[in-house]
């Protein structure tokens, strides 16, 4: 099978592996493990902030990030494309109590910052206080768009200049940082928090990490504790995130280009529609319009044919190139799409 469902569906490399089985341990809610202790400093020196901490999933970092800057009945304002808005369960609303303020990501993935301080509430015993602006680089649900470091600078001075605080989602900030040629500290020196992960485009079986402040980190540690995420030995899988971390960033530009590839090939069968121009990152967005075709039935037709993507609305499917995908791989994609729409049904 050619997998394009995600990133998330990479297994770990041999070297990963061997990590795993021979990393030191100790018991890491006291703090003892030292293979987790080293990914975290690891994890700080590279994103530029005073500590981190590792977490099993991206959407308990955010979670428990949101939960450090915001207590009950204050806002966080947010993209209505976000991943944290769309696919984590309404965690912050659910667990902390948290109100979602909702504006329009543009198709670029950012947030007009206008919109962002009309958006800010005033000291008004009516309104919720607004406490947190919260970012997503690269943007999921905006094609992979990457968020460059002008833009993320302007948010973080409009945060500070009202007090609030700036939490970057970046489960993807490997692939942004490879794709503008910058270092990942860069692209959040304006950010309060920051979650990063290591299980998908950088193939590590489990985990991501919050970074930020020493004093952010003590709360997110004490928010980790609340919501179950203590771990014990987890050096066995923090072992795996510091190979991710030395081996598997820099080959992040392989995807982005087989990405490309597909893009413009997809772009050249009828029945098709995309800009293979938006298409930055390793994510690639694309439209059936063929008459009598919807997304789910060109996914259907596709796994026929060894071929997964996933329909993500009634015309719309998406594809994202990752670790085991080879540039033949892309090559038979881009055939079994044409060959599909081809064939009548």
């Amino acid at each position: 099978m050619i997998d394009l469902r995600s990133d998330t569906v990479t297994k770990p490399t041999p070297a990963m592996r061997r990590a795993m089985a021979e990393a030191e341990v100790g018991d890491d809610v006291y703090g003892e493990d030292p293979t987790v202790n080293f990914l975290e400093a690891m994890v700080a020196e590279r994103l530029g902030k005073e500590a981190a901490l590792f977490v099993p999933s991206g959407t308990m970092g955010n979670l428990i990030s949101v939960l450090s800057h915001c207590g009950r009945g204050d806002e966080m304002i947010l993209g209505d494309q976000s991943h944290i808005f769309h696919y984590e369960q309404g965690g912050s609303a659910a667990v902390g109590g948290v109100h979602p303020r909702i504006l329009p990501n543009r198709g670029d993935g950012t947030l007009d910052l206008a919109q962002i301080e009309e958006a800010i509430r005033g000291d008004n015993e009516h309104y919720p206080v607004t406490r947190l602006i919260a970012l997503e680089n690269t943007h999921n649900r905006c094609g992979g768009a990457v968020l460059t470091p002008a833009y993320i600078d302007s948010v973080g001075a409009l945060a500070q200049a009202h007090g609030l605080k700036l939490h970057i989602d970046g489960a993807r900030l490997w692939n942004a940082a490879v794709a503008l040629g910058e270092s990942p500290a860069r692209l959040v020196a304006a950010a309060d928090s920051v979650s990063v992960c290591f299980s998908k485009g950088l193939a590590a079986p489990v985990g991501s990490a919050v970074a930020g402040s020493h004093e952010f980190i003590r709360k997110a540690r004490r928010m980790r504790k609340q919501v179950g995420g203590g771990m014990r030995q987890a050096g066995v899988l923090a072992a795996a995130a510091v190979v991710a971390l030395e081996q598997m960033v820099d080959r992040l530009a392989e995807d982005h280009a087989n990405a490309a590839q597909l893009a413009h090939g997809l772009a050249a069968i009828n029945g098709i529609a995309l800009d293979p121009n938006t298409v930055s990152t390793n994510i690639v967005y694309f439209d059936v319009t063929k008459p009598g075709w919807t997304a789910a039935k060109l996914s259907a037709a596709l796994a026929e044919q060894g071929v997964l993507a996933n329909a993500t609305g009634a015309q719309r499917l998406r594809a994202v190139t990752n670790y085991h995908i080879t540039g033949d791989d892309i090559r038979r994609v881009i055939a079994v799409v044409a060959e599909a729409l081809d064939r009548q049904h």
